[in-house]
């Protein structure tokens, strides 16, 4: 097919596509990229799930190191020493190891972050991070129940700084299990999903 050249006055000719085919429009935009969307989808999402169990991780470590310090500093002679109770060192000993559960979580996260390398095997780490947050979880909540019924019972008879500390370190112990919990959803979502993140 020919057409007038407007700059020369000449007939130039244009390509003719074969029979039964048409000529596709010529468009400047770009074809979609298929199958792109739903991988920065999921990309986004794992990233996600990365910072929000880093970010509960850190709430719990805080939490537990409070419960830790006012439990342990709870001492204020005669009936008023938390190692007097059983319950009190009890609650005292699961926050020091949800303080150091989620301590070398957080190490270990901080190390993928920065190398992008795992210590441990991704499968195995997904493993040791649904059940450990599982397990530390059922602690934090036992610890709290324990140590509720003899503060309730002493803050009847003489409401101090005793009992008050004591209220105050199983308050902590109990807001890193409501966070630990969190954080356990997280861990059973990304082992569910085989998204070792």
């Amino acid at each position: 097919m020919e057409t007038p050249d407007a700059e020369s006055g000449k007939n130039k000719t244009e390509p003719v596509p074969p029979p039964g085919e048409t000529a596709a429009p010529a468009t400047d935009k770009p074809l979609p990229a298929i199958g792109i969307s739903p991988i920065l989808r999921r990309w986004r999402r794992e990233d996600l799930l990365k910072k929000g169990s880093f970010v509960l991780r850190g709430v719990v470590f805080v939490f537990s190191l409070l419960a830790f310090i006012l439990m342990a500093s709870n001492k204020y002679g005669d009936w008023k020493n938390f190692d007097k109770y059983e319950e009190y060192r009890y609650c005292l000993a699961i926050s020091i190891l949800a303080f150091l559960y989620t301590g070398a979580q957080i190490l270990l996260q901080i190390y993928r972050f920065s190398t992008g390398k795992d210590v441990i095997p991704q499968r195995t780490s997904a493993y040791i991070d649904f059940f450990g947050d599982q397990i530390m979880a059922y602690l934090l909540i036992s610890a709290s129940s324990a140590a509720i019924p003899i503060t309730n019972r002493m803050r009847e008879g003489n409401d101090n700084a005793f009992t008050d500390a004591s209220a105050a370190a199983i308050s902590m112990a109990f807001f890193a299990f409501v966070t630990l919990a969190l954080s356990a959803l997280i861990s059973g979502f990304k082992l569910s999903n085989q998204t070792y993140i």
